[in-house]
Formats: C-alpha cells, structure tokens, sequence
C-alpha cells in the first residue's frame, strides 16, 4: 500500500520542534494527496495547521506504536527515523530508568550521573554464557558476546567505546575489562586480574582531568589489548595511547582542572615521604590555579592518592620509582612557576636564586646556573658557525612551557611502558580482545588542532563502522537466500581523502613545517588555493581568512588555523634536554630521554608493542653537512596518522562491538534527558547512520511460527494450512499487495519500515471491530437482562398480590368446608360408634357360635379319619402275618423235600465217584458250579442285608406311626375339654362386658375431671419450666463465657509460649545452618587453596627446572602424592602442563615470594579457624546431647543379673589367676637346677614344658580377650537394660540366686573376689601410668603451641617488614627467611636424630647382654645332657586349646594388598553396575570390615594408611571423573555410609542404641576414629558441593529456556511485535529445552541417587538445592529480559512452578523445603498478573511479595511490558507509590538472586539395619585376595 494512505484520522505523527527537537500530534482528518496542509492536534490538546514543503511534499515521519515504545532495540521499531529513535531512548532513560539500548549491533549507553547497582558480581554471572539478544542491553552482554565469538571463532575482537567528554566511556571501558577479569579466570589467579584493573586508577591519575562537562574526563586515547591463552583465561594485557593532551599541563580553561595526578600530590603534601618535594597548595602553583576550580565535590585527592599509590606497587613500580615519578611531577610544579624579567623586546633573564627554579634543580638535580641560561636563550646553527641568541620573555614562557610539557609526556610514556611491562606475561598469547576507549566527535565554538585530529579519527572510525553494519546487513539477506540490492550509505573516504590524501590538510600542514618561515596565514592560503570550490566538503568562512570548515559525517565544523603548526610541530629546545640528561642524582630523569631517538620512529614499537604519539622532536644544535635528520622531524600529525593507520588495520583484523556513549545533558543531572544535545550526539556518533542502513533494507524480521501466532486473528479458517509458511505467504499476498514490501526468507519473513506497523494497523482495527461487536452484544445482553429482570420482578409482584388475595378467600372457603365436614364428621362418628358398638356384639356371638359347630365337626372327621388308618395298619398287619406263617411252612416243605433229593442224589454221586475218570470228568463241571455256587451264596448274603434294612424301617415305621395315633388321641381329648370350657367362657364374658360398661362410663366421667386439672397444671408446669429454662440458659451462658475466657487466656499464653519456644529455636537453627555455612565456605575455601599452593608448588618447580639447560634426571616419585588432596579443579594439573612447557625458552617470571607467604599464612588461620568451629560445635553438640540426657530417665538395673554379671567375671579372673599361678610354676620348674637333665634345651621335658608354656600363654590370651568382651557386654547391658514384668523378674533373680548358690557351693565367690581386688590394683596402676603419660604429653603440647606462637609472631614481623621492602628485596628478604626456618628446623632434627641414635645404641647394649646371658644358660645346660637321657625320655603328650573363630563381619588383607584394594574397590569401579546389581553402599561397607580386621588386630599404621589411601582414592576419582553425576553421587552416597558406619559401630551410647545386640559386638575395640569421621564429613562437604556444581552445569542451560522461553500453555503468550529483529546468537541452538526436559532431568537425578542408596534427608537437600537454583536462575533471567515481564508470562510461570510442585508430591518431597526455594519465583510471577492501577493494588501488591526485595519489585514494575496494545503500562506514579510503601522495608539492596548460593549441607545419623556378616564379596569386583574373618 502507499505510504499516504496510512495518514489517516487518528494517525500520530513527529512535527519538528525548536525545544523538544521532535513533538507528537494526531491527526484530525484523513490526508489526501495533493493536500497542503495537515489539520494536526498537539499532545497537550492544542490544534494546529501543518503545512507541508511545496517543493518536496514530504509528510512528517509516523509514530510508533505504543506498544514498540520502550523496545531493547531500536531496529526493532517499525518506522525507523529519528524522532522514533530519539523517544525510544527518552521513555527507556526517563521511565524505566534504562541506560542501555541496543540499536542493531551497536549498544547505546547513556550517562546516568548516578551510581546504579547493576555492575555487581551477581549480574556479571547473570550474563555470563547467556545469548547477546536473549538478555536486556547491558554493557556486560556485549563483552559476554566478543568473549564468546573469541572462543568460537577463534578471532580476536575488538570493543570500540566512542563517545563526547563526559559520556562515560572510560567507565564503560571499565566495567567490560572487569567482566573479561571475572568470567575468564586466569593462570594466575586473581593476580593478573587485579594487575589488569589496577592500571585504571594510574591511568586516570595521569590522563584524565576535570572539564567543563565531564569530572573525570580521558584526555588521551588508550586501546587496551587483553590477552588470553588457548583455554581464554586472561594472562596479561597490553595499552596502546593515542594524542595526551600535552597543552592541559600548561593551561586549563576555565572551571577546569589540570591532571588529577598535580592536585592528588598538593593534598598529600603533608605527608612525611612528600616533605622533599616542597609543595602546597594547588592554588600556589601556576599551572594549576588557572581553571579556578581546584575541587571536585564528592572526590577526596589525598583518598585518590593512596589508590594510585597502591595500584602502582600492585603493578611492581617500586617506592622509589614512585618518588622518582612524584619528583618529576612536582618539579613540572614548580617550573611553572618560573618567571621572567624582560631586559628588552629581544632578551629576558631569570633574577638570581630564584627559589622556583632553585627548587626545579634540586628536585631535578641540574645545575642552577646551567638550566637558567637556557631558559633565557637558544642555539642556531648554520652550515658552518653556531650562535647562541638569547630570545623574547614571551618565546621563553613558551619555551618553558614546551619543556613542562615534553617532560610530562615522556613521563606518560615511561608509565604506560612500565604497566606494559608489568602486565606482560611469560605465556604465549593465543588471542586477545582490545578495549578501544577514544575521544568522540567533538565541535566547540573555537575548534584547533587537537579537535581536527580527534575528528580525523572518528571520520576513519565510522568508514570501518559503516563498513562493518553493511556487511552484517547482507550477510543476513544472503543467509536468508533473499534477492537484495546495494543499499546506499555514506562513505567517510571523500574527507578521509581531504584530509590525509597527497596535497591534503595534514599533507600540507607537514610542508609548512618544512618551511623555514611558514606559519598559520600561509597555510590557511595554501589550503584556500588546493581546496576550495574544488572540493565539495571544504568550505571557507565568510568572515575570516584564518580558518576554514570541513564537512564531516556528523557536522559541519570550522577550525581556527591558529595555533596549528605550532602544536602540530611541538618543538622543544634540545639545550635544556641535554641538561635535564646530564643529571647525575636522580636516575629516573634520564631513563625518560634515553629511548627517544627510537620512540620517534613511527614504525619502531616500544617492547609493550605500543606506539607511542606524543613523543616530541629534539631541534639538533648543529647538522652535518649531508646528513638528514628526517626522524627528528616527523611531526604530530604524521605521527597520529601512522598510528591510526596501525589502530585501522589491528581493527579491521578483529570483530568489532560496539559501545555509543551519550551525554544526556550538559549539567550532570542525574536521569534528566535533552533531546537537543542527545540529537547532537545521535547523529555524531553512528546510531542515525545506522538506523538509516537497516531503513533502506528489510529491517523488521518475523518467523513464520510468530507470524503466524500474531496475525492468526486476519486469517479466515480457510485460510489455515498445515504448511505454516505457505500460509502466511497466502495471507501476505492478501494483506499487502505490494510485493516490494516484504521478502521470504528460508527462515524468516523481512518486511520494510512501516510494514509491521501497517499490519499492526489491520490487526488492532479487526480486534477494535470485534471488541466493538463484542461491546453491542454484551451491552445487548445486559439491557435485556435488565428488561427480563424488571418483567419478573412486575410479573412476581403481581403473583405475590394476586396469590394473598386468593389465599385469602381459599381461607375463608376452607373455613365455611371445614365446618360443614365437622359437623358432618361429628354426627357421622355418633351414628357409626352406635352402630358399631351393636355390629361388634353380633359379629363376636356369631363367630363363638360358628366355632364351636366347626370345631365339633372337625373332630368328628378327624376322629373318623384316624380310625380308619388304624383299621387299616391292622388289617396290614394282619395279613403279613398270615402270609410270613404261609411262607415259611412252604420253604419248610421244600427244604425237606429237596433233602431227600439230594440224599438220594448224594448216594448216586458216591458210586459214581469211585472211579477215577469220572472224578476227571466232572472236574472241570464242578469247579463252574463252584463259582456259579459262590455267586449265588453272595447274591443272597445281598439280598438278605436288603430285607433286613427294610424290615428295620418298617419296624421303626410302625413305632412312629403309633406314636403318632397315641398323640393325635390325646390331643382330641384336650380339644374336647377346651370347648367346654370356651362355652362357660363366654357366658361369664357376657357377664363381665356389662360390668366393664358401667365402670367405663364413670372413668370417663373422672377422666374429664382429670384432663382439666392436668391442662391446668401442665400449663402451670410449662410456666414454671420456662422460667428456669431462662435463668439456666443465662447461667450457661454466663458458664461457657467464663470458660472460654479461661481456656482463650490459657491458649494466649501456650500460643506465646510455642511462639516464643519456636522462635528461639528458629534463631538457633538459624545461627547454627550460619556457622555451619561459615564452615562449609572456610572449608571450600581452605580446599581451593590447598588445590591453589600445589599449583604453585608445581609451578616454582617448574620454574626452577625449565631455564636449566641439558638433560637433568629427575626423580621419578617426585611429588606423586602432592596433587593428590586436592579435591576438584575446574581444570586440572594435566592440562596446565602443556600450556606451562609451550615455550621452556621463554624467560619466566620471578616468583613472588610474599604471595606465598600470605597463602601460607591464610592456610594457617583458616585451619585455626576450622579447628575452633569444629570444637564450638562439638561443645553444641555435648551440650544438646547433655540437655537430652537429663531429660530422659534412667532405667532401672536389675540387681540381680548384674550380679550374675560380674560374678561370672570374678570367676574368669580367679581362673586367669590360677594360670598365672600354673605358669610361674611351670617358669620355676625351668629354672630350678636340680634336674639340668630335665630341663636342658633340645631334652623331651623341656619341649613339652615350652609347649606346655606355650599353650597355656594361648589360652590366656583367650581368657583376656573373653574377660575384655565380658566387660564391654558388661557395660552395655547397664546401660541397655529395661524394666520388664515383674513375673520375669522374679523368674529370673530366681535363676540367678540358684547360679550364685552354686557358684558358693562350690567355693569360687572368694577366688572371683581376690581376683577382682588384684584386677583392681591393676587398672590403679594403668590409670595412674595414664594420666602421668597423658600429663607428659600435656606438657609437650603446651611448649609446642608455646614454640607455634613465637614462630607465627616472627611470621608476622617478618611479614610486616616484607610488606614496607620494594618487591626485590621482599623476595629476598623471604628466601633469606625460608632459608633460616629451615636451617633451625635441620638443626632440630640433628639435635632428635642425636637422641635416637643414643637410645637405639643403649638398646642394643641391653640386647646383647640379655642375649649372652641366654646363651651361657644355653651351653650349661647342653653340657649336662647325655644322648641316652634323650632318647629314653618319654614324651608326654599335651593337647594344645585352640581358640575357634566364628565370622565376625571383618574381612582380612594383607598389607601389600592395599593398593589393590584402593584400585579394585575405589579407582577403577563403575558406579552403575554396582548401584544396579549390588547392595547400595557396597564399597563403604567392604571398607569398614576391612577396617574393623585392622582394629581388631590393633594395628593403628594398617587402619591409618587404609583411611588415608581411601580418601586419597576418592579424592582421585572425583577430580578424574568430577564432573559425570553419577560418579559424584555414589561416592557421596558411600562416603556418608561410611561416616555412619563408623558412628555406628564407634562404641558411643548415642549411636549404639539404634543397634541390634549383634551389630554391637561388631564396635570398634581398639582405635576411636572420630578424627577420621570429621576428615570424611569434611570430604563428605566437598563432594556435596561438587555435586551441586555438577547438579548447575547440567540445569544451567534448561532452567531459561524451559521457565521462561518455552511455551507450555499454547496460545495463552502472544507475541509481540518487538522481539522480530533479534541478534544472532553466538551459541548454536542445540534444541530447545522445554519444561518436561527439566522434570525428565529430574527424575533422572533422582533414580540415581535412590539407586545409590542416598540417605533420604541428604536427597532432600539435594532437591531443595536444585530447586533453589531453578529459581534464582529464572528470577535473574526475568529481572534482566523485559520481553518476558508480561501479564502471560506470568500464567506461564505460575503453571511451570505448578508442575514442579507436583513432581515434589510425587516423590513425596513437598517437606524438603524445596517449595519454599521457589517462593520469590511464584510471587514475581503473581506481581505481573496482579491489578496495577491504584492504592489497594500497591498495598496489595507490598503485602503479597515479602520473599521479593525492594529493588526486585521495582525491577518488575518498571519491566512490565503489555503484549498488546489493549493493556495498560505501569504508571511511573504507582511505581512510586510502591516505592514509599517499602521505603521502611529493611531487605537487601542486591537486585538479583545468588544463584552460586549452596545451603549448608547436614548429615543427620543413619543407622544401618544390615548385619555385617550377612555381607558377600561379589566376584565381579575382583576381590578375591580379601577373604572373610
């Protein structure tokens, strides 16, 4: 569309203005072409008539819209131009008080004239690693941007800071050099750091002064090159200095100050070392009283003396070195103050001891006379003769001035060399990033020589700057493959040709030099002639003949020639050189001039690599015929031009950043804007030029993705494709027809300027359309609403009325009905009770008569009924009997006749069997019938059981059936009985019903009488019952207030009481986790420089072995165990060596001595300070556990079983006292010489007597071990026993008076109790040899701490002494020191070795007379044995007692052994497959056992050097592998197993008491190692905090893009127009984190360190630790990105914190204290989604965010950007507000969150329910040479 058609009503647009430079107006009517005027209404509501240009009808450039205003970027505004720009900067500095601004590459940095807390250490780590464009501007993020490009380019960059006097680019410069100094780190440490930062102070002294608009203004330019090695650690620095500003040493306008280095040293005149240098007042001297203004409020120079006097001995400048510098500077005093007399217009003297110049001399030692004379005249030489001509009072000021001058700059350069030489480094440089602070584009009313060099430099300056954004521009076209034109932009190099081309300003400046007679006017001639009407951009004065006028890239600007070629050939008399050469006492004075033949020469660098500018040309006295001296007269402009040339080509081969710094007024007002000076600079320093550049391109840039997000609303669902980028090219086809206005990229969509306004335009008109539906249908909606709500309310009333009136005739109708239907009812109820009564007396006749008839009639049948089955279970009966008779008289008959058949059959049977063969015949006849004969018999033995059975039934069925009969007779009897009765019933019934209806009708009558005396008393009752309800009710209440005042003021009291009690133990916990922090921070500390002195051991030994040449043997164990305590490094020893052996050539630096020293000594009192805390917390810890103890009561001991207890030790000792007894016997028997021949070494009876001896011995040696067990189980078993029933209790006092009669039975009470008195004697004497020892050593200790303190005050003086000695003799001083110390250390040891060989010898003494002794006795008895004695002795056998061992839970090594175990177990270990095969704490297990053998063979050097190795290995594998997770935390999880194993298993009562009678057996018996736990919890400590800073590194790069970035609720974020033209990042997206990722991550730490089997309350501090680091980290990033502080960004937050919540419930972790890590995090959330308008939203606002700082809620507040335009900013009024509310909050001033904080860690005690010998050794752990005890 065409730009005038977005001039519509309602459209903002810029008018220039005179004062505002810019003001807004809004449109009235739409703009037409061909209009000539604009109908325009002012902000302030004035209208008004703009009339445009007939010539170019030009239209005012458009407004924003507010939602860009305020954007970190200035191309990201839609209208690019200068009114955009310059209200962009106004809203940023005025209202959200913002000093930087982004505008493309460049950073824009406005002077606040105020100290803001935004340059702290917490904000250098906030950026540091973070994405340029992800962050707000900030000078730090551009650093962090060259420092990474450095590192992944590989280039070297360059940070160019340009700005006017005042702006603040030194401190800019700076603030960057201390950000590279933080996040680099260095080889060094903080030495290089400190030297680094240390030079600003000496340069600032010496090169900056106060001007009329600035304090502290740099009046030369310095390029400062800091150098990194092949890791990027910074290792030293080099400066380069351009054009001091020579003429401020001899004159200062007015209002300013000459340099701060003169008035430093007038306020420091009183000090004693000052008194030589004769000074005083600033006022007095000449040079610098003439500004008038010799203070500067709020700056102290005797303070800022003593700064650069530190700084200096920082840098290695030496006492008197410095005396040196400040005799020269106040000798330059004093040469100002030199007069002349004049004697004629031609000559001039000095009067006679002039006490200025008298001083000058002394201070400069020259001679007076000398130095006098030639201040007064000078040397012409000719070809052949020379003259001395004395000159002019006024060519002698000069002079003296052009000498005060010369001096001071080669003063400046001797400085400048020496910070060089002492921030050089030894280490090859790898790359380096240069800090380019110089002066910017300068204009004044009279502009001279140094304004036409300082404008020559920045016209060189914006040619590479503009260079350098074009170049960016295309390169994004190219990246993006879109087609692109050239675009055009200005080119510096038509001036840069007039300036320094052939025949240019300077080319001719330098031949005028030439000239022997030249001056100003001639040259201003000469430039006439060459330039004028030839050149474009030269111009001439009107009025003037001595000045001409250049058109820079910024202004126009007219320079007086005056002055020109004087100060351009800067020339000194090189008489007075000579004599200031010649001084003989002051050494420093010559070094000044010795160089200077070679400091001239442009190409020449000095050895710091700086080439210096302001060196000044010494006029020869006489030149040698054919000889040039063209070195001597190169002049100042030649010689800036060649060093810009140099600065030119060292910036082109580096990437530049760059830094504009604006002066917001000319007054220093703090946060106060003039848009007419900030215009001035705008244009002067780039940023115009830079907008101009991305205008004529595509300067707004959107994806596709946010495209599409923001113009979702001007797409129809048609519309909507899968394809998101076919999409929006469909839409823009449609949006915007002209396809100039926009172009596709693979990536992004790039629109022209005004373009995303125009879209902005379309999009709020179709949300203002759909609000404005949205309002019609709502209003719609409530107006009917309304009208229904009336209807009903009419409708209700009018029911309400009509329905009480129909009530009320009902009521009536249904009185009229009810009395009719009572009436009815109650003649109805007379009538029926009649009727009824009369029914009732017939109906009960009837049914009397009718019953008894029934009743008759069914006893006849039943009686008929029973006689018939009577008649006929007898007639059955009967018949039966008849037919059984019948039938066993017929069986009978057939039984007799079938026994004569058989007879008969029988008799024929017995013939034929006589013979054989019938016998065979009928055999096998006979077997068949046999078997058909036994099946017979069976089915008739079955049927016969059959017939029984039923016969028993029949049997038992008859007998019920007459039992029945029987029954049924003799009830028939009873019912006949009955009836006759029922009949005399009912006839006294009749009788007695006549009788009850008289008694009836008189109680009836009573009954009336009753009920009304019973009304009457019940109404009575109920008044009476009323009253007391009242008077209890009152009583109650009267009761329960008193109650509840009672238990209220008892519940007051509890409640101030826990209160109080809760609070207290708050303070203490608190105190307690702050001493514990204390301690862990000391201990990091004290770890770090340990891990720092073997480094510089390393290094020194490095340094003594490198510069020795030829080959030297080393040996080969030399310090192998040194790096070995050293926990963790962020880089190691392995890698340092390289880098130290890359040049063994070069020469290395001497080392500094006192550094070391003060390492030791603070290793020293960080120890102390250790020990002292560690001892207040053991006496916390006694004192708590002491407190605990008095509360809980004793338990009972039972009296009896102790006595079993100790009677049964009693009898162990009586039985250790026979056998004492049996072994002197046996001794005796061996020494007695009556039987030589038995007793003779080798005989029978001697062996069996040894191993006899010998068992006996052993079985001791069991006996005392039992007696030790017996009294430890003795001593626990007090301590442990409980009171139990009282059955049990008698039951086994019982036992136990059974076991003591027998015990006295059998005598061995008396023996138990002589033996308990000699056991006693014996631990008298042991306690009594204890406590002289202990005495002893007491003693020793208190001489030792004696000989400790007088060594440390040695230390002390010495180090006091040191630190007065220049660096030279510190050195030596402390190497004279080492070597005395050491010296009386060897003469300590001489002395001990001396008393060792004495004893050894006095033992060996002893040894050999006890072993001739032994061999006398040997031979005697040898001598007196025969052979047959041997042989004929019998040989007794003895059986030798073995001791059985069960398996203890010990495993057993040998001692070579060790480092195996140490590799197997520790080094070489995988911490997966023994956390997911294998018993978590496996490896701390193994190692207890293994000290629990070493304990149990009491051998302390096997359990020292097993603990040692142990901790040593672990310290190994963490530093190896310190950075995997799963390596730090299962050794953090088995180092705390192994603290609480051997707190278990110590013997303590407090950590016994959670054991199983068994797991006591297992305590340690010979060693306590509670010096041992504290080393492990020590370890324990460092390898929690590595774990933290592993848990960091690995959440670091989700926390932001997953809180912040990522977008976990879709579509509730829109994006805004403003974050399009976002800057390339300088790390590559390796894929986005979301918030899954980081609960992922999460889960995964946590399954690891379940896995590990982590102590539960440690996995809680762990949690509570990363949870506050995903806090602090996303608090810092949304403090710091004003792009995320919106109303949706808030509900994404607020959701995110939700789900992390809930992750915390699933792992049952909502009481870590992890919640409470998130607090500030939830509530800066809430502050963005809260109300903002009003005074209840600001008290809201103060009382909801407690856990947010005062500074964190205003750093909120003033972020707060609306996502849309429909949203309202915060007001500046209500920020205000809120900052009055919480002025009387006392918080922390710090703005962002200490995300490198790390809690105190605890380790609370965790018993193991493990029994140790349960324990197998797995064989894939390779332990197979340990074996189980």
């Amino acid at each position: 569309m065409a730009a005038s058609e977005l001039y519509t009503k309602y459209a903002r647009v810029w008018i220039p203005d005179p004062e505002e430079v810019w003001k807004s107006a809004e449109l009235l009517k739409d703009y037409k072409p061909g209009d000539k005027v604009l109908q325009l209404r002012l902000e302030e509501g004035k209208d008004l008539e703009y009339c445009l240009d007939p010539k170019t009808k030009e239209l005012p450039p458009l407004r924003n819209p507010d939602i860009l205003v305020g954007e970190n970027d200035l191309t990201a505004l839609s209208y690019l131009h200068e009114p955009a720009v310059l209200h962009n900067l106004k809203v940023r500095f005025i209202d959200s008080k913002l000093i930087y601004t982004y505008c493309g590459i460049v950073l824009v940095a406005i002077n606040p004239y105020e100290q803001l807390p935004i340059y702290g250490e917490d904000i250098i780590n906030a950026y540091s690693g973070q994405n340029m464009g992800d962050m707000d501007p900030h000078i730090f993020a551009v650093a962090e941007e060259a420092y990474k490009q450095m590192a992944r380019d590989e280039r070297n960059q360059s940070i160019i800071v340009s700005g006017e006097s005042g702006a603040g680019k030194t401190v800019s410069a700076k603030y960057a050099m201390r950000y590279f100094a933080t996040v680099s780190g260095s080889a060094s440490e903080a030495n290089v750091e400190e030297k680094v930062l240390a030079s600003n102070p000496i340069m600032e002294s010496i090169g900056n002064a106060k001007t009329t608009r600035n304090d502290n203004s740099s009046r030369f330019g310095k390029y400062i090159e800091i150098g990194f090695d092949k890791r990027y650690r910074i290792i030293g620095a080099n400066m380069r200095t351009y054009l001091l500003e020579k003429s401020r040493v001899v004159f200062q306008a007015e209002e300013e100050r000459n340099y701060h280095i003169f008035y430093q040293l007038c306020a420091s005149a009183a000090l004693p070392e000052f008194k030589t240098l004769r000074l005083g007042n600033a006022n007095y001297f000449h040079y610098t009283k003439q500004g008038g203004s010799p203070v500067i409020d709020g700056i102290d120079d005797a303070k800022e003396m003593v700064n650069t006097r530190q700084a200096c001995t920082l840098l290695g400048i030496s006492d008197s070195y410095q005396m040196g510098i400040f005799r020269i500077l106040a000798g330059i005093l004093h040469l100002g103050n030199v007069e002349f007399a004049s004697r004629d217009s031609d000559s001039c003297a000095i009067p006679p001891k002039h006490d200025p110049l008298t001083i000058f001399c002394d201070l400069m030692g020259v001679d007076y006379e000398e130095m006098a004379h030639w201040l007064c005249h000078r040397k012409l030489a000719t070809a052949t003769e020379t003259y001395i001509k004395p000159i002019s009072k006024l060519h002698a000021i000069n002079a003296r001035d052009a000498l005060a001058k010369h001096i001071y700059a080669n003063l400046f350069n001797w400085i400048v060399d020496h910070v060089n030489k002492a921030l050089h480094s030894t280490v090859k440089q790898h790359s380096f990033i240069g800090v380019l602070d110089i002066y910017g584009f300068e204009t004044f009313e009279i502009n001279s020589f140094e304004q036409f060099c300082i404008n020559y430099a920045n016209e060189k300056l914006q040619q590479q700057f503009n260079m350098h954004v074009f170049k960016l521009e295309q390169e994004e076209y190219m990246k993006e493959q879109i087609p692109w034109t050239l675009i055009d932009f200005y080119d510096n190099q038509p001036c840069i040709n007039l300036i320094e081309a052939k025949m240019g300003v300077l080319d001719l400046l330098d031949e005028e030099c030439k000239m022997p007679k030249g001056s100003d006017d001639t040259w201003a001639q000469k430039l006439y002639n060459t330039h004028l009407n030839k050149c474009a951009l030269f111009e001439k004065p009107r009025l003037s003949n001595k000045a001409f006028i250049i058109k820079h890239f910024a202004d126009k600007v007219e320079y007086q020639c005056e002055g020109f070629l004087e100060k351009n050939k800067d020339t000194v008399y090189e008489e007075q050189i000579k004599v200031l050469k010649s001084s003989k006492k002051f050494k420093l004075l010559p070094e000044l001039f010795q160089d200077e033949e070679k400091a001239i020469s442009p190409t020449s660098a000095t050895p710091s690599g700086r080439v210096p500018l302001s060196r000044t040309p010494v006029k020869p006295a006489k030149a040698r015929p054919g000889q040039t001296s063209k070195e001597h007269k190169k002049t100042v402009g030649h010689q800036f031009r060649n060093s810009l040339h140099l600065l030119m080509e060292t910036l082109n081969a580096t990437t530049p950043h760059y830094v504009r710094c604006i002066k917001p007024n000319d007054f220093k007002f703090p946060f106060t804007f003039d848009e007419k000076r900030a215009v001035q600079q705008l244009r002067a320093c780039g940023v115009l030029e830079t907008i101009r550049i991305s205008a004529a391109g595509f300067p707004s840039r959107w994806t596709y993705q946010e495209f599409f997000s923001r113009y979702r609303v001007l797409m129809k669902q048609k519309d909507v494709l899968s394809d998101r980028k076919q999409t929006c090219k469909n839409v823009l086809e449609k949006l915007i027809l002209d396809k100039d206005k926009y172009q596709f990229g693979k990536t992004k969509i790039f629109f022209r300027a005004g373009q995303v306004a125009y879209l902005e335009k379309i999009r709020a008109d179709k949300l203002r359309a759909a609000c404005i539906r949205i309002q019609k249908t709502i209003r719609g909606w409530l107006m009917r609403k309304k009208y229904m709500r009336m209807r009903r309310a009419a409708i209700t009333i009018q029911r309400y009325v009509r329905g009480h009136q129909a009530r009320c005739y009902a009521t009536f109708l249904r009185r009229t009905r009810a009395a009719i239907i009572i009436q009815k009812f109650q003649r109805m109820y007379v009538v029926r009770k009649r009727y009824q009564c009369m029914r009732d007396a017939t109906i009960a006749l009837q049914a009397l008569l009718r019953g008894y008839l029934v009743r008759n009639k069914y006893q006849m049948m039943l009686r008929e009924h029973k006689s018939i089955i009577i008649q006929k279970h007898v007639r059955g009966w009967l018949a039966r009997v008849h037919y059984h008779r019948t039938l066993k008289a017929i069986v009978y008959l057939q039984c007799c006749y079938r026994r004569m058949m058989a007879k008969r059959e029988l008799k024929k049977l017995k013939i034929e069997a006589r013979s054989v063969e019938r016998y065979k015949k009928l055999h096998i006849g006979l077997e068949n019938k046999i078997m058909q004969l036994q099946r017979k018999i069976d089915e008739q033995n079955k049927e016969y059981k059959s017939l029984l059975e039923k016969m028993n039934n029949l049997e038992i069925t008859y007998s019920t059936e007459t039992e029945k009969l029987r029954s049924d007779v003799e009830r028939l009897r009873m019912s006949e009985e009955e009836a006759k009765n029922a009949t005399n019933r009912v006839l006294s019934l009749q009788e007695e019903i006549a009788k009850l209806r008289k008694e009836l009708h008189q109680t009836q009558t009573e009954k009336k009488t009753i009920e009304e005396w019973a009304d009457k008393y019940k109404h009575e009752t109920e008044q009476l019952v009323s009253e007391l309800k009242e008077q209890n009710t009152l009583l109650k209440t009267e009761k329960e207030e008193l109650n509840r005042r009672i238990h209220d003021q008892a519940k007051e009291i509890t409640e101030t009481m826990e209160k109080k009690l809760v609070e207290e133990t708050k303070q203490l916990e608190l105190d307690l986790n702050d001493e514990r922090l204390r301690y862990q921070n000391l201990l990091n500390e004290f770890s770090r420089l340990e891990e720092r002195y073997d480094d510089l051991k390393d290094e020194m030994n490095l340094m003594v072995s490198i510069p020795k040449p030829g080959h030297k043997r080393t040996d080969s164990t030399h310090s192998s165990n040194e790096s070995e305590y050293t926990f963790s490094s962020e880089i190691t020893e392995a890698e340092d060596l390289p880098l130290r052996m890359e040049e063994p050539s070069e020469k290395k630096a001497p080392l500094d001595m006192s550094l070391f020293l003060k390492l030791q000594k603070r290793v020293t009192e960080l120890e102390q300070e250790k020990q002292s805390l560690q001892d207040e917390l053991d006496r916390k810890e006694e004192q708590a556990l002491r407190a605990k103890a008095k509360e809980e009561e004793r338990p009972p001991i039972r009296g009896a079983e102790l006595e079993y207890e100790s009677l049964k030790r009693q009898e162990l000792e009586s039985e250790n006292k026979k056998l004492k007894n049996e072994l002197n016997e046996l001794q005796k028997a061996l020494t007695e010489t009556r039987a030589p021949e038995v007793t003779a070494p080798g005989a029978p009876a001697y062996r069996v007597l040894l191993d006899q001896l010998t068992s006996v011995s052993e079985e001791l040696e069991v006996r005392k071990e039992e007696v030790l067990i017996l009294r430890s189980q003795l001593v626990s078993q007090k301590e442990a026993i409980q009171p139990k029933e009282d059955k049990n209790t008698m039951t086994d006092s019982t036992i136990l008076l059974e076991d003591v009669q027998k015990m006295k039975d059998k005598g061995e009470i008396a023996q138990a109790y002589i033996g308990l008195k000699e056991t006693n004697r014996l631990l008298e004497s042991q306690l009594q040899s204890q406590k002289k020892s202990h005495e002893n050593e007491l003693e020793s200790l208190r001489g030792e701490i004696q000989s400790l303190k007088e060594e440390n005050n040695r230390q002390q003086q010495l180090l006091a002494q040191n630190l007065q000695l220049p660096p030279e003799a510190r050195i030596e001083a402390s190497l004279q020191h080492e070597i005395t110390r050491l010296t009386n250390e060897n003469l300590d040891l001489m002395e001990q070795l001396e008393k060792q060989d004495k004893t050894v010898r006095k033992l060996k003494k002893q040894l050999k007379v006890f072993a001739k002794k032994i061999g006398e006795l040997e031979v005697g008895q040898m001598e007196n044995i025969s052979p047959g004695q041997i042989i004929d002795e019998p040989i007794r056998p003895v059986n030798i007692p073995r001791k059985e061992k069960d398996f203890q839970g010990m495993l057993e090594y040998k001692k070579e052994d060790e480092q195996k175990l140490v590799k197997n177990l520790i080094l070489e270990l995988k911490p997966r497959g023994v956390a997911v095969n294998l018993i978590p704490g496996l490896p701390a297990y193994i190692l207890f056992m293994c000290v629990r053998h070493a304990d149990y063979l009491n051998d302390d050097q096997k359990v020292r050097s097993l603990l040692t190795s142990t901790i040593n290995g672990i310290k190994k594998v963490l530093k190896k592998r310190g950075d995997d997770f799963e390596t730090v935390s299962f050794w953090l999880s088995n180092t705390c197993r192994f603290l609480h194993c051997l707190k278990q298993y110590s013997g303590e009562e407090g950590f016994m008491k959670h054991n199983t009678p068994r797991q006591n057996e297992h305590c340690l018996t010979n060693f306590d190692l509670a010096e041992y736990r504290q080393v492990l919890s020590d370890l324990a400590i460092q390898i929690y905090q590595q774990l933290v800073r592993v848990l960091e590194n690995i959440l670091q790069p989700m926390i932001v893009s997953g809180m912040l970035e990522h977008e976990t609720i879709q579509g509730v974020s829109g994006v805004k127009p403003t974050g399009l033209r976002k800057r390339t990042s300088s790390i590559a997206d390796e894929g986005t984190y979301t918030l899954d990722s980081i609960i992922r991550q999460l889960n995964s730490f946590h399954s690891v360190m379940c896995q590990h089997g982590m102590d539960p309350e440690l996995i809680k501090q762990v949690v509570k630790q990363m949870f506050y680091i995903i806090g602090a980290v996303t608090l810092n990033n949304l403090l710091l990105r004003k792009d995320m502080c919106s109303w949706s960004k808030g509900m994404q937050i607020r959701y995110n914190v939700s789900q992390l919540e809930e992750w915390l419930r699933d792992k049952n972790l909502m009481n870590s204290g992890a919640k409470e890590t998130l607090e500030p995090l939830i509530q800066a959330a809430q502050l963005l989604q809260v109300k903002k308008k009003t005074d209840e939203d600001a008290e809201a606002i103060c009382s909801m965010c407690n856990a947010l700082t005062t500074a964190q809620i205003v750093k909120v507040l003033n972020l707060y950007t609306p996502v849309n335009e429909f949203e309202e900013r915060v007001l500046v009024s209500f920020i205000r507000t809120i900052q009055l509310r919480l002025r009387d909050r006392k918080d922390s001033p710090q703005l962002l969150m200490d995300a490198k904080h790390i809690f105190p860690v605890t380790f609370p005690f965790n018993p193991s329910s493990l029994a140790l010998e349960t324990i197998q050794i797995p064989a894939s752990l390779g332990l197979g040479f340990i074996s189980r005890v």
